[in-house]
């Protein structure tokens, strides 16, 4: 079944999945765009797609998409309620990772179906985004009478959906900020510590390390961890500690991370609970 649908907005996220919806064969109808950026994003992901007022895109479409921030969401939705804009039999689907149906209460009130989907991607704003859709694994959530239509969606722009409860969406998506985006920061800290060591392009030197460590916990997660912490390596662990000192945003991290490496390696037996105290006596050092 195609349906016309309304974009809101015309960010990063919104733009690209109201292309990937365009291109399954759904007409988009209208966007929103408030941004010079996000009015430029929707001129070239959506050509010819008039930008309207939020009011009248939920008033005209059978398909809202609300891909806004996830701070954004829960005022836009019910001051649309107050409004009296939602419609029985709309269907509402929003894209913030963090939260569930719940959000979209307001318009379950007056009789929209709610549903949520989340690409667990970071997305450029481009065209290139549609490719990495291709197989993309998306979180879905709504109730089983309609979480079907969800999963219809995600499938038709080649996505693959995965359910999650709403209850859980806050720890689903915490679970993808943990360890994509804090890895991010971790590579950071990490490049720039090689270039004040020496080393002129740090990003191909750390490169094959970090990639080998990201597909070794992919496959087996904490089997393949190696490095002065599971080893029960204190003085080493000492020497870090004592450089990092002139470091202190990447000693707090460092500190953090090697704890809990410790109370893994604890669980795992590779070190005893007297060596993780050793270690983490020498990160408070």
């Amino acid at each position: 079944m195609k349906l016309g649908v309304g974009i809101i907005s015309t960010g990063r996220v919104g733009a690209v999945l109201g292309a990937a919806l365009g291109r399954a064969g759904h007409t988009i109808v209208a966007a929103h765009a408030r941004s010079e950026e996000s009015i430029e994003r929707a001129e070239v992901l959506l050509p010819g797609v008039p930008l309207q007022d939020v009011e009248e895109i939920v008033r005209t479409c059978e398909l809202v998409l609300l891909a806004l921030p996830d701070r954004e969401l829960p005022g836009l939705v019910e001051g649309l309620a107050k409004a009296g804009a939602w419609q029985p039999g709309h269907l509402v689907v929003h894209t913030a990772g963090s939260m569930g149906v719940e959000v979209l209460a307001p318009a379950a009130a007056m009789g929209a179906l709610g549903l949520a989907i989340h690409p667990a991607m970071t997305f450029t704003g481009t065209s290139l985004d549609l490719s990495r859709l291709v197989d993309c694994p998306f979180a879905v959530s709504g109730p089983a009478t309609i979480l079907p239509v969800a999963q219809a969606l995600v499938t038709e722009i080649e996505g693959i959906p995965f359910e999650v409860p709403s209850e859980r969406r806050a720890l689903y998506h915490a679970a993808l900020a943990h360890g994509g985006n804090h890895v991010v920061t971790v590579v950071t800290q990490a490049m720039r510590m090689l270039e004040e060591a020496g080393i002129d392009d740090p990003g191909a030197f750390l490169g094959p390390l970090v990639g080998a460590s990201v597909d070794g916990a992919l496959r087996s997660r904490e089997a393949l961890l190696t490095g002065p912490v599971v080893r029960g390596d204190v003085p080493t662990i000492e020497k870090h500690v004592d450089v990092l000192s002139e470091y202190p945003d990447v000693l707090s991290t460092y500190r953090a991370i090697a704890s809990a490496t410790a109370d893994r390696a604890v669980l795992r037996s590779t070190i005893t609970e007297a060596t993780a105290a050793d270690i983490k006596t020498a990160l408070e050092d």
